[in-house]
């Protein structure tokens, strides 16, 4: 689960300690909010593979915590890297790979 704060313009924050509401799933315009990006930037992690929604039609789409978690990554990637889409799915993909494999070792040195 996310949590985000609802301003009263209806738009996604950060949360603050005092007021906060709990994602589970967010719609193609509301993470494009959420991220603050054009809706053609989230479309276009979809089709490179970056984000993996629920649903048929982009009118459907509907993205879990962990896709909201992989597009604000990626927005940054682009926006302080400068990484084109294709980098940006290798560099995640490079990531998520790191981390299965410290979790493992993890679990070998207990």
């Amino acid at each position: 689960m996310i949590r985000a704060e609802r301003g009263s313009d209806h738009h996604m924050r950060r949360a603050s300690p005092s007021s906060v509401e709990v994602i589970e799933a967010l719609t193609l315009t509301e993470l494009s909010q959420f991220c603050h990006v054009k809706v053609d930037w989230v479309v276009a992690l979809v089709d490179y593979g970056v984000l993996d929604p629920l649903g048929r039609d982009a009118s459907d789409w509907r993205f879990s915590p962990p896709n909201v978690l992989r597009a604000r990554k990626a927005r940054r990637l682009t926006h302080d890297l400068g990484l084109n889409l294709a980098g940006v799915a290798l560099v995640l993909d490079l990531i998520e790979e790191r981390d299965a494999l410290s979790r493992k070792l993890a679990q070998i040195g207990r």
